[in-house]
Formats: structure tokens, C-alpha cells, sequence
């Protein structure tokens, strides 16, 4: 299978026979195991509901009185993370890391006076996922297991550097890809790994140029990486090494990790490209290779699973309110001012909700998983023409996942093998300019598309912050012997979790969530219905 069919290829296999009948208007799709509401039975709110709950391949009898620790074994069991240990002998060696100025590796001990401290973090540290405990599935953006809305613990592995390691850092030959599209933050974390794994002691660091084809295109070469190297690439956006979509075989990549020494590979990316790091982690176990692969969340849109957020996300949501403010000020400028912002966000619309948070100016946000129609009485047209006659001016913002129900599907796909979508935003502009010229009510309506302007900036404090940790984490991580994972953070704290969960699915806005009823309220929006 080739790389570029990874993001599509990928589902997770799961079962059920036990069903239970209850009421639940929770998340479009499950982060924790259990089958929830579609769009359309969201809005029937509190119909009862034909729940089937599944974890991985584990089926769960809710009249057992033992599911709730079935659930939590098999919750460990998929949230373990693979080791380089599961198919080799080795015996890890005392850490080269030191957060002491000298950078002296510590000398051996038993780890309590001699080792003062450096940071450390314990193999059996785990950090949880959930910490609300909702009464109610109708709790606003309740997640619960069973009917009762049962306590259970989501556990995952804390981030962070190890006091034993598992490669001897002078022999070791580390590479770095950046895949996928561009994304502030992307110099930031290829910064990061460079200065960590030089304090590890390894000299040995390559940076592969554009995406994945930089393993298998003729004319392109590995470049050498150094502090000196990457010292100040931080202050400019894009990537210095060069991103592309798609690849080639998972296998003829391997075949160029394998020819080319590589031990560690730190791939940069978002749900496409993590699909491929995992493929190749496989392709290297199934081959016996002591290669390491570690991925580090990338995507504007923030929908990643599980993850509070993705770097390159805040940025994002701060550059769009430059588009946002000058839609504003045509708007409300002009005699009928009517300002159209398209933001991205394919299925998830995370940046457009926070973007109109934030602004404080937007009348009407639309995003992909609340559906709606323009026409009609209930219509956003017809709630357009509303805010036109009460305030003079409107400003709209849709993400460009948007309305793809109301548009001609296509089946056509890029190279990550993502479907094209229809450009809703440029059909909304139509639709409102046609809409009041039908009704002869005068709109002077601008449409601003700033998708490649967010995306080229540099990262801003917050995201240069979490860029630091991610890239610092997934060096951690590769030392430790871990592969496969991916770093990250959850519930404010910084952990790994295996590949195969994060790539699942997507993550959505849930439209019952206390966010998405926030968003409401700073709108005034009506439900287009």
C-alpha cells in the first residue's frame, strides 16, 4: 500500500452485539470506545437512542458486572506503546540527557543524592484523560461509557525523559521529514530535535527533504543537521526542509531507512502522515529493524484525537482574526455590508469556532459537523436578510468543510488521498449575492480567503511553546525505546499514545459541547432548521 492511501485505508475494526436502549445527545464520534449520535439524531435531543458499546474489538455487556474492568484492561491494552523491546533483547544503558550545565551524563547510582535533579520522568508515570464526572449522558458534552455515566479511568503514558535509554547516542543515526502541508510551528519542532538530540550526544542528524518523496526521488538529497544549522530557522514560517503530499510504498521507504542507517525517524505531520509513520514503524518490526519512528501532531485544523490541540492551531486562530476584523470593517462600512470569511478546516471546524469566539464579530459560523439550509424560512439567507434590516451589517464565517451535503460531491482525491472538497465559501458567495439580487434588497458583500496567509506565518509565543515540548518529548520518547507513538498533549499534560488510536478517526466538534454553546452565544445564531 502506498503512503498516500494510508489516511483513507485506515479503520479501525470494531464489533458489537450487546445494545442498550437510553438517552444520550453526546459527540458525533467516540474518543473513549462507545458509538454515539450522527448529526441528525443530535437534533432530536433527547430521543432514545440504539447504543451499541464497543472498546477496540472488546464488546461490553453492561449487565456484567465485571465490564467495568474489562473496559479498563482492554483500554491498557490499546494504549500501551510498542517498544523496540517487543522484538529485541536489549538491555537499556544509564541516560546521556542531563539538564546540568556541564552536560557531564550522570555516572551510576542509585538515583538519589549522586543524580541530583534533571527532570526525570518514571517509566510508570501516567498522566488521565478525563476529568469531568458527568451525572447525566445529557450533561452538556457528556462522554460516558454505560447508561449511568460509570467513573472510569483513561489512563495514558506521561512524556518525558527517561533515566535508562535504550541507543548509544554517538551511534546513532537520527532523520527528520516534515509531511503534509505547511503549518506554523513546522521550523520550531525540526529546531527542537536538533538541539535534544545534540544534548543526547548525536552527531549523526539528517533532515529529508520534501515529505516522504525525499526517501525515494532521484535528486534529492539528505541534508546534515546541526544546531548552527537550524539556530534561527524558527523566525521564518513554511519548513526548512519541505513538505509534500503522498509517497511511495511504505516498503520502499523502509528500503531507503534501511540503506541509509537511519535509527531514529521523526516524522511531522498530521492524520495522513501519521498513518504512514505507522505503517513504516510496522514495516521496520516486521523486518526486525531497531528503528525507532516517533511522529509529532501537526494540523491547523486541531483534529487529532485525543489532543488538546495541535500545534500551528493558535496561530491560526490569531492570524484568522486579521481576515475576520477587515471583513468587519468592510462590513460595516459599506450601505448593506455584508463580510464572508472561509477558514479552514476540512471536517472539523475548530478554527472557525474559536476564530469567532475570539473576533467577538461574527453573526452567523458555520462548520461541518452542525448541518444546516440556506434557504427557506428558517434559512441563513433568510436570517441574513434579518441581520441586515436590524443592524445594517453582518458578518458570516464558514469553514471550508462546510455545507458539503449542499454542494455536487466529487470523488476526486489529492495525493494524501483526501477528498477534494467543493468550495463552499466561494458558493456562499454566490448564494448571497443571488439571493438578494432575487429579492432586490442592495448587499455589498466581501469574500476573504486568508487559508495560505495563515498558513505561511511563523508560529506565534503559544505555539512556539508546545512546538518545544513536542519536539523535545518525541527525541524523549525515541530514546526510550518507544516506536510508533506519537507526542502530544492531553488534559493540559504532555504524553505519548500509540499511533493506531489517534488515526482512527478524526476529531470533531461536538455540538453538544459547552464550546460549540459558547460559540452560540457570542453569535446569537438560530438553529438553520
Amino acid at each position: 500500500m502506498t503512503l498516500s492511501g494510508m489516511a483513507v485505508a485506515f479503520k479501525a475494526s470494531t464489533s458489537s452485539t450487546t445494545q442498550q436502549h437510553w438517552p444520550s445527545p453526546t459527540k458525533d464520534r467516540c474518543q473513549y470506545g462507545f458509538t454515539q449520535l450522527s448529526r441528525q439524531k443530535y437534533r432530536k435531543k433527547f430521543a432514545a437512542l440504539h447504543v451499541t458499546a464497543t472498546s477496540g474489538k472488546l464488546d461490553l455487556d453492561f449487565t456484567d458486572p465485571s465490564w467495568n474492568q474489562k473496559y479498563q484492561e482492554d483500554w491498557n491494552r490499546r494504549f500501551s506503546l510498542p517498544h523496540i523491546t517487543d522484538i529485541y533483547d536489549l538491555e537499556p544503558r544509564r541516560t546521556t540527557f542531563s539538564l546540568k550545565k556541564n552536560r557531564i551524563p550522570l555516572g551510576d547510582g542509585d538515583g538519589s543524592s549522586a543524580d541530583m535533579w534533571n527532570g526525570y520522568v518514571n517509566k510508570s508515570d501516567r498522566a488521565l484523560l478525563k476529568v469531568i464526572k458527568y451525572a447525566s449522558p445529557t450533561s452538556a458534552g457528556a462522554l460516558c461509557i454505560d447508561p449511568d455515566c460509570s467513573w472510569v479511568e483513561h489512563w495514558v503514558h506521561r512524556a518525558g525523559p527517561r533515566k535508562e535509554i535504550y541507543y548509544e547516542p554517538e551511534e546513532v543515526k537520527a532523520a527528520i521529514v516534515t509531511c503534509g502541508g505547511l503549518c506554523p510551528g513546522l521550523n520550531d519542532v525540526i529546531r527542537q530535535i536538533v538541539f535534544t538530540l545534540e544534548i543526547y550526544g548525536v552527531k549523526n542528524i539528517v533532515g529529508i527533504p520534501f515529505g516522504y518523496r525525499g526517501f525515494f526521488e532521484k535528486g534529492l538529497k539528505e541534508m546534515s543537521l546541526s544546531r548552527d544549522v537550524v539556530e534561527n530557522i524558527n523566525l521564518s514560517g513554511g519548513s526548512f526542509l519541505g513538505v509534500s503530499r503522498g509517497g511511495a510504498k511504505t516498503s520502499e521507504i523502509v528500503d531507503s531507512i534501511q540503506a541509509r542507517r537511519i535509527d531514529m525517524l521523526f516524522v511531522i505531520g498530521g492524520n495522513g502522515s501519521h498513518a504512514g509513520a505507522n505503517a513504516i514503524h510496522e514495516e521496520c518490526r516486521k523486518r526486525k529493524l531497531k528503528v525507532s519512528v516517533v511522529a509529532v501532531p501537526k494540523t491547523i485544523d486541531n483534529d487529532i484525537l485525543f489532543m488538546d490541540k495541535t500545534f500551528g492551531f493558535d496561530t491560526a486562530v490569531e492570524e484568522a482574526q486579521r481576515a475576520i476584523n477587515s471583513a468587519y470593517i468592510e462590513a460595516r462600512s459599506a450601505y448593506h455590508g455584508i463580510g464572508l470569511v472561509k477558514l479552514m478546516g476540512r471536517s472539523s471546524g475548530f478554527i472557525a469556532m474559536h476564530a469567532s469566539l475570539s473576533s467577538g464579530q461574527i453573526d452567523v459560523c458555520l462548520i461541518p459537523e452542525v448541518s444546516f439550509t440556506l434557504d427557506g424560512e428558517h434559512g441563513v439567507l433568510r436570517h441574513l436578510e434579518h441581520l441586515l434590516n436590524t443592524k445594517g451589517f453582518c458578518v458570516v464565517c464558514v469553514a471550508e468543510g462546510a455545507g458539503q451535503d449542499l454542494l455536487q460531491k466529487s470523488n476526486a482525491t489529492d495525493a494524501s488521498g483526501n477528498v477534494i472538497l467543493s468550495d463552499f465559501g466561494v458558493h456562499m458567495q454566490q448564494k448571497i449575492k443571488k439571493h438578494f439580487k432575487d429579492i432586490g434588497v442592495p448587499a455589498d458583500l466581501k469574500y476573504i480567503d486568508p487559508t495560505y496567509m495563515v498558513r505561511a506565518c511563523r508560529a506565534n509565543a503559544s505555539d512556539a511553546i508546545l512546538c518545544t515540548v513536542l519536539g523535545q518529548n518525541a527525541v524523549h520518547g525515541a530514546f526510550a525505546g518507544f516506536s510508533g507513538i506519537t507526542s502530544g498533549v492531553c488534559n493540559t499534560h504532555y504524553v505519548y499514545l500509540p499511533i493506531t488510536e489517534v488515526i482512527t478517526t478524526p476529531k470533531h466538534v461536538n455540538p453538544n459541547s459547552r464550546m460549540w454553546h459558547r460559540c452560540l452565544t457570542s453569535t446569537g445564531q438560530p438553529d438553520f432548521h
